[in-house]
């Protein structure tokens, strides 16, 4: 079955970011110096800065670009404890309590924004729903059962079905009832509202570039100058002063692809998310003219890796058709979160002697209530010295399981494959491309992307990642170049998209 072109939107573009006025804010022109510094404006830092400045905390939060043009306006949106297939892991890893904790931490992220919501009555389409996570695969059947007998031992309510209310093919299916899902950036701008108020400082179009030290740390930005603080929390999603953790070494970037239509059919309620791969993530919102959109998502894969990217965008839509009667495809984008050695977030101290230096990251495609628990557990070590009660479930350096060993090689000879492969894989000649379409060339010695945009204009690029070396691919569905080692995307014209690099490719000339 195949869609028909004209039928597809032609450009990724986030519904979230539609019909939405997010404060704009300055670049950071000098040096200054506050208590508390935030690097990363999506729901991590924003919600971070709001528990320290209802505490009295002077903050300053800076972002690469613009608040929430990331991954946090990219997302499915669902406020949910239901994780997929976690809690038997984490179990099996770990050890009933920390399954509880993690269970705990993420409910009372839910419960967080379900009264931030009620307190500031925000207009954000919030609305609880019941959660499922669904297999039509024999094979999971099972992994659902023990999944189950985990949700008993850590005593999360649900029940096992055998039917959803959405009309898909379906063997069996875990409910989780009283969940939630919003329109994240409706939510976020009020909190950041909320934040001016409580005397945070917002910088935009200010890339964190790495950290000094003197008699407290300094994060210095990318025209030079610093903002000296006596606390740094790094929120960038990933972390961009990596080489400290090693963190290249213990995580992945892995990428996600939603559509959104508009459906003869009336939408029935409910999130869904498949057990199995390739996974289906199904939910709904409704627009400012209250019309009805379904979000299908799904396809993840390494970045920079695997099939033409738009076969994973056109895998949706082929699903949506054969389940949904869709009426119209409005929009597509993709994002990309990051899947740490045992696929716990790492939030806290960056290294055990560098504790007023924070990171939260790793949050496995689950951030809304992920990155919103991140902001209480480091404001809270922030505030009480230490205390939080959830601390050593995510620590950064929390104990090494046998699964993260195993995942720590199986990660970094794939790092090593690539980077190999990069090196190695070029055509010798510039090939006659089309319009929007790009090729690799060896260029005076140079391994470089080509790429023809729609004017008929070349623009050339060293396919040389800024971060750590590894080799570029064309994502043609996105127009942009990305990184298979850790995940770094550069527009066409060689501009950050998305760290860890923070420096943008170099320009060539023919």
């Amino acid at each position: 079955m195949i869609v028909p072109t004209e039928n597809i939107p032609r450009y990724p573009d986030s519904y979230w970011l539609k019909d939405i006025k997010i404060p704009s804010f300055n670049t950071l022109d000098e040096t200054i110096k506050t208590e508390v510094v935030i690097v990363g404006g999506g729901i991590t830092g924003i919600s971070t800065a709001y528990f320290l400045s209802q505490q009295g905390k002077k903050v300053v939060l800076i972002d690469a670009g613009k608040l929430l043009a990331g991954t946090t306006g990219h997302t499915t949106a669902k406020i949910t404890v239901q994780h997929s297939l976690i809690y038997d892991e984490i179990i099996n890893h770990f050890g009933v309590e920390e399954a509880k904790l993690y269970y705990e931490a993420n409910n009372e992220a839910l419960q967080f924004i379900r009264n931030i919501v009620t307190k500031y009555d925000i207009d954000c389409n919030f609305e609880t729903e019941d959660a499922y996570l669904f297999t039509n695969d024999d094979d999971y059947i099972e992994k659902l059962q023990l999944e189950q007998k985990a949700y008993e031992q850590i005593g999360l309510k649900h029940e096992l079905v055998k039917e959803l209310p959405l009309n898909i093919p379906v063997k069996a299916a875990l409910k989780v009832p009283n969940q939630a899902n919003f329109h994240p950036l409706k939510y976020l701008a009020t909190l950041i509202e909320k934040c001016v108020e409580n005397g945070v400082s917002f910088y935009e179009n200010t890339t964190a570039m790495d950290i000094e030290y003197m008699k407290h740390p300094a994060v210095i930005v990318n025209n030079d100058h610093r903002i000296i603080a006596e606390h740094v929390i790094i929120a960038s999603h990933y972390p961009f002063y990596d080489l400290k953790g090693l963190y290249p070494t213990r995580m992945y970037a892995d990428r996600s692809y939603i559509i959104a239509m508009t459906s003869e059919e009336k939408y029935p309620g409910g999130m869904y998310i498949s057990a199995e791969n390739p996974v289906r993530s199904i939910r709904s919102t409704k627009t400012a003219n209250g019309e009805e959109l379904w979000l299908v998502g799904g396809e993840g894969h390494k970045v920079g890796q695997g099939k033409p990217m738009f076969d994973h965008y056109n895998a949706l839509f082929q699903y949506a058709d054969l389940h949904f009667n869709p009426k119209q495809f409005l929009y597509r984008w993709s994002a990309q979160d990051l899947i740490t050695l045992d696929h716990l977030p790492y939030i806290g101290p960056i290294t055990k002697s560098e504790d007023n230096i924070y990171i939260a990251t790793g949050f496995r495609k689950w951030g809304m209530t992920n990155g919103t628990i991140a902001g209480k557990i480091i404001s809270d070590l922030i505030i009480t010295d230490g205390e939080n009660k959830y601390k050593h479930v995510f620590s950064p350096s929390r104990k090494v399981t046998k699964e993260a060993v195993k995942n720590f090689v199986k990660y970094n000879t794939d790092v090593a494959k690539h980077l190999i492969k990069g090196k190695m894989e070029y055509q010798t000649t510039k090939a006659d491309i089309k319009k929007e379409e790009a090729t690799i060339v060896r260029l005076r010695g140079i391994r470089a992307g080509v790429y023809r945009d729609e004017t008929d204009k070349l623009h050339i690029v060293n396919t040389t990642c800024t971060h750590l070396g590894c080799e570029v691919n064309w994502n043609e569905a996105e127009k942009t170049w990305d990184c298979p080692c850790h995940g770094s995307r550069f527009s066409y014209t060689g501009e950050v998209v998305e760290g860890p690099a923070k420096e943008n490719l170099e320009v060539l000339e023919e």
